[in-house]
């Protein structure tokens, strides 16, 4: 899968990936070589695709060949705190440090793809929480992720495995 910057537009852009051509919505700062925590960017490289998680009863369940896992409401977070030694990792709610909460009362993590930015080598503020998932409509900015909407979500997911790779170029 491929992610590229539409032109004139560096918070959004094209996502191909084998025959699918789906608008995303990237960073509110664009895209980036640089990546650091809260700099609202989205980070240029190559990403493994590692897992998913699904919020039951908010959308269909996609059909990956990832494990998917069960969003749990105030029980799911994931640490966006760089000190702590759980940065960038799934954490059980309620936690003793900064954690965003994995059950929204949006939209936007009813479906999530973990990416390998910052998780299997972690850096301390690097960035943490970089996910393909679903997007606001209209494809507003995001913290940093890549957001699809759902029904591109459904079509995307059953070309995700282990073994997918997410490139986000300039």
């Amino acid at each position: 899968m491929i992610v590229r910057r539409l032109p004139g537009s560096p918070s959004r852009g094209i996502l191909a990936a084998g025959p699918l051509r789906l608008v995303c919505a990237l960073g509110r700062s664009g895209t980036t070589v640089f990546k650091r925590e809260g700099d609202g960017a989205t980070p240029v490289g190559e990403m493994a695709v590692l897992s998913a998680w699904h919020r039951p009863g908010r959308m269909p369940r996609p059909q990956a060949r990832l494990a998917i896992r069960r969003i749990r409401e105030g029980v799911d977070g994931w640490c966006d705190a760089p000190d702590h030694a759980s940065y960038n990792r799934h954490v059980r709610l309620p936690f003793p440090a900064s954690a965003e909460e994995l059950a929204r009362a949006d939209r936007l993590y009813d479906f999530i793809v973990v990416l390998d930015f910052n998780l299997s080598s972690r850096s301390r503020g690097r960035g943490s929480a970089i996910f393909l998932h679903v997007a606001k409509p209209g494809y507003p900015p995001t913290a940093g992720c890549i957001a699809v909407s759902p029904a591109n979500m459904l079509r995307l997911a059953p070309l995700l495995s282990r073994r997918t790779r997410l490139v986000v170029r300039r």
